[in-house]
């Protein structure tokens, strides 16, 4: 079983393939994928890496978390579990508080 892990702090000009050959210092690389923007194509300057086993994710946790990559600080740290797979929900839903000034004089 991998285990994931996550990475920010990435230079938006991190590759996928430059991701994998930073964290194989640590050991093995079952996979590397940096996150990009949906529209842009553009790094969003964080990704995941997952490791063979739990060893060398915790060897990669301390090797790299804080270091200097091309420029900017690494964050690394053991990604956290969703719940069920569940997206985020940031609130919303209106009610009494959103909204654009009410119907007066709007032409939608």
């Amino acid at each position: 079983m991998a285990h994931k892990l996550f990475v920010g702090g990435l230079p938006f000009s991190t590759s996928e393939d430059r991701l994998r050959e930073v964290f194989s210092q640590a050991g093995q690389v079952e996979s590397a994928v940096v996150v990009t923007d949906r529209d842009t194509g553009r790094s969003r300057g964080f990704g995941f890496v997952e490791m063979a086993t739990s060893e060398e994710a915790d060897q990669a946790v301390q090797k790299l978390n804080g270091k200097d990559l091309d420029g900017r600080q690494l964050k690394v740290e053991r990604a956290k579990a969703s719940e069920g797979g569940a997206r985020r929900s940031f609130g919303g839903g209106g009610g009494s508080r959103g909204g654009f000034g009410g119907s007066r004089g709007n032409r939608w």
